[in-house]
């Protein structure tokens, strides 16, 4: 296929002129502007930006200059089309379901949706490239029916859109490319108009590759071995909100003797990978007491309830076994640290162990979650979300900086948040997009889909723009000044 840059014909000596920008793009969903960040830095213009937050919409327009505020729902329906011409269209849209009826095709069966009215928009300005995000859930088998309502609608309108979906990550990514420490996978969605003239070229006939997947190495970059989290931290940039209670402290120390104790007592072997739950070893003792021959050295492992879910029932039976194999010590450590009483909510006495052969739970990134406590090493971090699950940094003693959550969605340390509570920078950049992989996915996506491109005017400065722009979008994003 005639999309690698060699086979080119376009002419890419000079950058586009400052007053003409190489294309215009929309903003749909924008949060506080990862897409804008990037195509931005690519040259492009913003014609239209909305999002119906109001806190976001105002560090949008503090650092883009443009009032965001609104509701695409009004300025995009059957009867009103409030969004002007341009040539590339972003959208970080919510999923909402579709009807699974069958009794409704194509565009009809997203009414009702947000979907409807990017489709509504799309039918009506046509531009040159649709670039979509979504979390990855999107493209799993609970939602096959949307994807497939998604790809078919756009094909309807003519465009050229994988089937197959581009699932990427900023860890994937060297710093050199715009790539940051965060596991953060989300699937894209990009499509091409295929000019009037091209409509039955066999090129056609194939279903495009997806533009990127989390298989990919880009520059042979290893995340796992490769990432260095120091190089994102900065204290000088903590605020009291990132401190640890005394709670906190005490749920850590307690786990971290208890990871040490098992490092020593296992000879230097990780800890189990299935959850540990000392809420189910309360399950043994009691078994235990009950048992009439009451054996000291040999705990009774209870039945598992067989119409609990299997996954559950695994979880049990596994911690059963651990407790049974170190039910001394364990019985020690819990009884030392106050583990089965108010001090310890029961959320607190869970933990989940993804570190590898971190020796000590103080070296490892943690969460907070709802269902215990997680910890990882401290290589890359779980993606920010926008509920309170800051990642706590082991070595640093406490959690993320609002300022070191918008570095892992690769925004410029110029990128103001005003005076908003820390609570709210999180919460956006939880729901924000990383400006590296956008970065990434628009370049792959105009190198698949270049021969397509190149056969319009606005097309051509779109490959110009991207294709010449440098390998990350950080040194021009490194000019950024607040514009509101």
């Amino acid at each position: 296929m005639p999309s690698s840059r060699a086979g080119s014909s376009v002419s890419r000596g000079k950058a586009p002129k400052a007053s003409k920008p190489p294309f215009r793009f929309i903003d749909l969903f924008a949060g506080v502007g990862g897409f804008h960040a990037a195509l931005s830095a690519y040259g492009g213009e913003c014609v239209y930006a909305v999002e119906i937050d109001k806190a976001a919409a105002a560090v949008y327009k503090r650092n883009w200059g443009h009032d965001s505020l609104g509701d695409i729902t009004k300025d995009a329906n059957e009867d009103v089309m409030n969004v002007g011409a341009h040539e590339i269209l972003a959208a970080g849209f919510p999923c909402q379901p579709f009807s699974k009826s069958g009794a409704q095709k194509g565009m009809d069966e997203t009414r009702g949706t947000l979907y409807w009215n990017i489709l509504r928009i799309i039918q009506e300005r046509r531009p040159k490239v649709v670039l979509l995000e979504n979390v990855r859930n999107l493209a799993g088998p609970r939602h096959l029916h949307e994807w497939q309502v998604i790809i078919e609608t756009l094909r309807d309108e003519g465009y050229r859109v994988s089937e197959t979906p581009a699932i990427f990550s900023p860890h994937l990514l060297p710093p050199s490319r715009g790539g940051r420490p965060q596991v953060r996978e989300r699937v894209f969605i990009t499509a091409t108009l295929i000019p009037d003239s091209l409509m039955n070229s066999p090129e056609l006939e194939f279903d495009p590759a997806p533009v990127a997947l989390i298989s990919d190495r880009v520059d042979g970059w290893e995340p796992k071995t490769e990432w260095h989290l120091e190089d994102l931290l900065d204290d000088s940039h903590n605020l009291p909100g990132c401190d640890l209670t005394a709670a906190e402290r005490r749920w850590i120390d307690a786990w971290d003797e208890f990871v040490q104790i098992m490092w020593e007592l296992r000879d230097g072997r990780r800890l189990p990978g299935f959850p540990l739950w000392a809420d189910s070893w309360r399950d043994v003792k009691d078994a235990w007491k009950r048992d009439k021959e009451k054996v000291p050295d040999v705990p009774r492992i209870p039945l598992v309830d067989p119409t609990l879910p299997d996954w559950k029932r695994s979880h049990l039976i596994k911690n059963y076994e651990f407790f049974a194999a170190h039910h001394r010590i364990i019985r020690d450590w819990a009884e030392r640290w106050g583990v089965y009483t108010e001090a310890f909510p029961p959320s607190r006495r869970k933990l989940e162990w993804q570190a590898q052969d971190t020796a000590r739970l103080w070296d490892t990134v943690m969460h907070f979650r709802p269902s215990g406590i997680r910890a990882k090493a401290p290589t890359y971090l779980p993606a920010l979300v926008a509920i309170t699950q800051t990642s706590i940094v082991g070595p640093r003693e406490r959690r993320l900086s609002p300022r070191e959550t918008a570095r892992l969605q690769g925004l410029p340390d110029t990128f103001d948040f005003g005076d908003q509570r820390p609570a709210a920078t999180y919460k956006q950049m939880g729901n924000g997009v990383n400006v590296g992989v956008v970065w990434h996915v628009l370049r792959e996506h105009v190198r698949r889909d270049e021969w397509l491109l190149k056969h319009s005017a606005e097309g051509r400065d779109i490959i110009q723009a991207v294709l010449d722009a440098p390998a990350s979008p950080d040194a021009i994003l490194a000019r950024h000044r607040p514009k509101g």
